[in-house]
């Protein structure tokens, strides 16, 4: 059964139309004329219990939106949304108990007082009984190593401790669902690294459902299997990450080191990117020609001294998906344009 549903999912707002120059602010202040942003359309999907979801999409694409949604900070314009059966806007109460939310640098914790204190009082506030509380705090101490900062205030923690520790209040009262909007953001690699290792733990001991927008799609990559990709409020692409690497990441780049300058390389399917003098770099689709074929045609012919190979990773694979989502949203504007000039000319 899903865990999370949404049907048809839209939301627009009204925002109050600003006009340019001196005399444009004064009829700004007089008028009432409003521009209608819609910033979600017509989005369905539904998430299982106990599933990563990776939910992405550049600025402005509309993800903050869906999972405010989701959560029931908004209402939405049209469409429905049931979290653990419940519409979040209606139950919000109810709703709150099942879920944990982090959003970005937003804190949870109180600033001037120790870790712990913080813990405490969320302990109170969501009723959490004592054996649950203490065991949920050790299983944390050990994961996330809370126990060299738990007793300090939040003031003086670094980035990554107090990401860590939002990270542990947010699931203390055992929620079934965790929202994560840009948690490794501002992060080193180590403590970016400890947070990844902590979420997949938590996902796959707990199977608690964990729905995560990242710029850093390392994060995607790493805790996810699944990624639903939004862009301009559309659903462009719902499936596993590694259906979308097929799809899309079939791009191989070999590198190889010659003993000396073999001077211009033609092989028939394969792309020179890079041409350093006795260092090449080359591009082939892995679907057409397979390794071993490129590197004997020109191991054949050349004096190889070493070689590297690299997959297309996932940034670039969805950077891939988006100039293409980029070309089709122009070609659809430029048709809208051109029915309008046709409609006008009749």
């Amino acid at each position: 059964m899903a865990i999370i549903e949404a049907h048809h999912l839209s939301k627009t707002f009204q925002q109050h139309r600003r006009f340019p120059g001196f005399w444009g602010a004064i009829r700004t202040l007089f008028t009432h004329e409003y521009i209608t942003r819609q910033a979600v359309r017509d989005i369905s999907f539904a998430v299982e219990r106990g599933e990563a979801v990776g939910y992405v999409g550049p600025n402005g694409a509309g993800k903050s939106t869906t999972i405010k949604m989701l959560t029931g900070v908004l209402v939405p314009t049209s469409g429905t949304v049931l979290v653990n059966g419940r519409m979040p806007h209606k139950a919000r109460q109810e709703n709150a108990r099942r879920i944990g939310v982090i959003f970005g640098q937003r804190s949870q914790l109180w600033w001037e007082l120790p870790v712990i204190d913080s813990f405490d009082l969320h302990r109170h506030m969501y009723r959490i009984r004592h054996d649950q509380y203490a065991k949920n705090l050790a299983f944390f101490e050990e994961l996330l190593c809370l126990k060299e900062f738990l007793h300090s205030p939040v003031r003086q923690l670094s980035l990554g401790q107090r990401m860590r520790a939002e990270i542990a209040l947010a699931l203390l009262h055992d929620p079934d669902i965790l929202f994560l909007d840009e948690p490794t953001i501002g992060l080193d690699i180590t403590a970016k690294d400890r947070i990844r290792e902590f979420l997949q733990a938590v996902n796959r001991e707990r199977e608690v459902t964990i729905i995560l927008t990242s710029h850093d799609l390392k994060d995607i990559e790493e805790i996810c299997s699944r990624i639903v990709i939004i862009n301009q409020g559309d659903l462009a692409y719902d499936g596993a990450v590694s259906d979308l690497k097929t799809r899309l990441g079939n791009q191989r780049t070999l590198t190889i080191e010659f003993s000396h300058d073999p001077g211009p390389i033609t092989i028939s399917g394969v792309t020179l990117l890079q041409d350093d003098g006795s260092r090449k770099q080359f591009q082939f689709d892995k679907a057409v020609l397979s390794t071993y074929e490129v590197l004997s045609a020109l191991a054949e012919k050349y004096p190889v001294v070493d070689i590297s190979l690299e997959d297309t990773d996932i940034e670039d694979i969805i950077r891939t998906l988006y100039n293409s989502m980029g070309e089709q949203a122009l070609e659809r504007e430029q048709l809208d344009t051109w029915t309008r000039g046709k409609a006008v000319t009749k």
